[in-house]
């Protein structure tokens, strides 16, 4: 045999052994160059999703961030130091507590604070906290203090971190405290309760809402596909803000919390399926004729089994990715009631509470510290979006792995 033909041959055999080109097959070929049994792996459109969100950086730190956020509010009342009700009457406004971790000799040692005191500026009239460098204080790990009830079952009085004698040397303030004593970082993950949970609640609910109308719009067309719309457009057409303030205002004052808690939810959930609502008609609009769905049909299936067995699966991924890019609107929302005074009120706890003290310029000049929860909202509004942006790049099915 010629060297030509030879060549000719192994050409043949390379493309035959990988039609998509040199290396594209490289990670599943042995040191033979042959594809191994035990190297062939046959990947679900569910795994492929996966290697492509883990891809997305952002979207893996935006994960994480969640993932810490969420256990930190589920578990709010150990990790904080203080109850979110603790009053320091001596450490009004204080800024936030600087932890040391070497001492006067420079050498490293275990986390430590000194000693505060509050002390008023004869010349200025403001308070100053100074720190008294002859008294340490060491930093320590499930610490008693304030007793609670875990998530209203288990009685406890264990705290993540703190110091003992805290009345007298000085609370640990890491994110600073406000015009009441109470500690800012503490209150942060008491708020995150309602402010992170609003959002899943309220977009469970309005996922409900766009799969019913979406489905029947798209599913059935006529009188019902323009009725849905015309009330779609309708509802996109009023200014949001305006109207979460007109709906928010329409519920009763003498209400408790908790019931305005779900009052908001259900607003902000009849105001947010349109988009979704939309999504959904269009996706069914374009499987209805697929060959699967007449094959469906064909075999006798009724309507609700071709839509949760076929339709809805089909573009579930693309449902996902709007739901994520949803939460970030309904956070928004409630911390926006909340701060202009339409939603929740204090003593109940949310970032939008807590943003009220913001109001007024003055305080932000003075006191920067008690706009942190608003930094909060936007690092939780920028990893929801960044998980979605991931998420509809792994949907794609002809993006590159």
């Amino acid at each position: 045999m010629t060297a030509s033909a030879e060549g000719g041959r192994a050409g043949a055999e390379g493309t035959a052994a990988s039609p998509y080109g040199s290396g594209f097959f490289d990670d599943l070929l042995d040191a033979e160059g042959t594809v191994g049994e035990s190297r062939t792996q046959y990947l679900t459109p569910r795994q492929l999703m996966y290697m492509r969100f883990c891809r997305n950086k952002l979207a893996i730190v935006g994960f994480w961030f969640l993932a810490v956020l969420y256990l930190a509010a589920l578990f709010a009342p150990m990790v904080a130091p203080y109850d979110k009700a603790h009053r320091f009457n001596g450490h009004l406004y204080m800024p936030p507590r600087s932890i040391q971790f070497r001492g006067e000799d420079g050498s490293w040692q275990r986390p430590f604070v000194y000693a505060v005191t509050m002390k008023t500026n004869k010349e200025t009239f403001t308070r100053e906290f100074v720190e008294d460098r002859e008294q340490k204080y060491p930093i320590r790990v499930l610490v008693k203090g304030d007793p609670y009830k875990l998530w209203g079952l288990f009685k406890l009085d264990w705290h993540l971190y703190g110091v003992e004698n805290a009345e007298e040397v000085g609370p640990i303030f890491l994110l600073g405290g406000d015009k009441f004593g109470r500690d800012v970082f503490g209150r942060i993950l008491f708020g995150g309760r309602i402010s992170l949970t609003i959002g899943l609640v309220g977009v469970s609910i309005s996922l409900f809402i766009g799969l019913l109308m979406g489905g029947l719009s798209g599913l059935y067309g006529g009188v019902i596909d323009n009725l849905i719309q015309r009330l779609i457009e309708f509802l996109r057409s009023i200014p949001t803000i305006p109207l979460w303030m007109g709906l928010a205002a329409a519920l009763p004052g003498d209400w408790p919390q908790l019931r305005i808690y779900f009052g908001i939810t259900i607003i902000l959930s009849l105001l947010g399926w349109t988009t979704l609502a939309r999504v959904i008609r269009g996706k069914f609009l374009s499987l209805r004729e697929e060959d699967f769905v007449l094959a469906a049909q064909s075999a006798g299936a009724n309507q609700w089994y071709l839509i949760w067995q076929h339709l809805i699966p089909s573009f579930m991924s693309y449902v996902l990715v709007a739901l994520t890019l949803a939460i970030p609107g309904m956070i928004l929302g409630e911390t926006a009631l909340s701060f202009l005074g339409l939603g929740l009120v204090s003593p109940t706890v949310s970032w939008g509470v807590m943003l009220k003290d913001a109001q007024q310029v003055i305080e932000i000049a003075i006191r920067p510290w008690i706009l942190t929860p608003a930094l909060f909202v936007i690092a939780t509004v920028l990893a929801f979006n960044f998980i979605g942006d991931g998420l509809r790049d792994a949907a794609d099915p002809y993006a590159d792995l």
